[in-house]
């Protein structure tokens, strides 16, 4: 990717008075009239979450997530799926049905600022996010995993790999931002800048961003991505929560992995839409950078360029979320590539 967050916050891709659940008016019905908080509190998720208690930066927070045991004959392997940054852990729903179906336990973790896990104002970073990872793995007694990385997942799923390689068997990328440097094309933003921007959302301009990560849009989308978000906007806790996705998106900006892909060892999986375009900030890009940025066909070539044992697979007329768009096609790579892994 890529818990419920927003990209468009470090990017400028939004603008226009905060609307909070209204979708145009001030007088329009709201079409979600009810708050919803910042930490997901009363969102169902498709499994029961579990919290590990963390201390980060001196904060006390609590982690979420989901640890589902196999319904197929358990061959004891298990896949740790990571979100991206507009996302939580609930959109891995189907993959992680097919996935226990075929035998494997399945983590999907919320990481600390995204989704049911707290939302603390601090020095966000991969390191920290990874090392938190970490501590999930020995939590759960995990001494490796499949590791899955979507979006900012990604990212997260390279710093991890890298960090920790022991604990990884195979690595799967969806559509990872992070395979160019953004500061080289978009001029650095200020924090408080980031939180205005944030604050700024609509629930039609946020309606208009998700569905831009989209070939075919469906409804069901909406439910899936568009109403939680629009719902938190309602808590009054917004200030807080938008503060905490301007604080990742600097994150992303600052730590670029593009430069260490040939430091990754593990047999890799590197799948994705070909007609995704992201890159957070593209918006706020210098003069004739924007065109540049986010061509996922291009940079996967280069990133394959790089990484020593590695698979790609093109989805085509897909966009950034191919797990949920075109989930068939995505898991016809995924599955066979992770029980490579599974074989004794």
């Amino acid at each position: 990717m890529i818990g419920l967050v927003v990209c468009l916050l470090a990017l400028g891709e939004v603008s226009g008075p905060r609307g909070a659940l209204a979708a145009g008016s001030a007088t329009e019905e709201p079409r979600y009239p009810v708050a919803l908080g910042i930490g997901l509190e009363a969102w169902t998720y498709p499994f029961p979450v579990h919290f590990l208690e963390l201390v980060n930066d001196g904060q006390s927070v609590r982690m979420a997530y989901m640890d589902i045991p196999p319904t197929g004959a358990a061959n004891g392997h298990t896949v740790v799926l990571l979100h991206g940054k507009n996302f939580a852990g609930f959109y891995w729903d189907r993959t992680v049905r097919t996935l226990i179906n075929a035998g494997y336990r399945v983590v999907v973790p919320d990481q600390i600022g995204f989704g049911k896990s707290s939302k603390p104002d601090l020095a966000y970073s991969f390191d920290l996010l990874a090392q938190n990872t970490l501590t999930l793995f020995d939590h759960l007694h995990i001494a490796r995993a499949l590791v899955v990385g979507h979006s900012t997942g990604g990212m997260l799923a390279i710093r991890f790999a890298l960090s920790y390689p022991e604990h990884v068997e195979r690595l799967v990328l969806e559509d990872p931002i992070g395979l160019e440097d953004y500061r080289r094309s978009i001029p650095p933003q200020s924090t408080e800048s980031l939180v205005q921007q944030q604050l700024s959302v609509t629930a039609e301009s946020y309606r208009r961003y998700v569905q831009g990560y989209f070939v075919h849009w469906s409804e069901e989308f909406e439910h899936e991505l568009v109403e939680p978000y629009v719902r938190l906007m309602g808590s009054g806790e917004y200030p807080r929560f938008a503060r905490a996705q301007a604080l990742t998106s600097q994150m992303i900006y600052q730590e670029p992995v593009v430069y260490e892909l040939d430091e990754l060892q593990m047999p890799v999986l590197l799948i994705y839409g070909a007609r995704d375009r992201t890159a957070p900030g593209k918006s706020a890009a210098r003069p004739g950078r924007a065109e540049t940025l986010g061509d996922f066909p291009r940079l996967a070539r280069a990133a394959a360029a790089a990484i020593a044992h590695v698979r790609v697979v093109e989805v085509a007329d897909v966009g950034h979320i191919p797990h949920l768009e075109a989930p068939d096609a995505f898991e016809a790579a995924l599955v066979p590539f992770l029980a490579a892994g599974a074989t004794p």
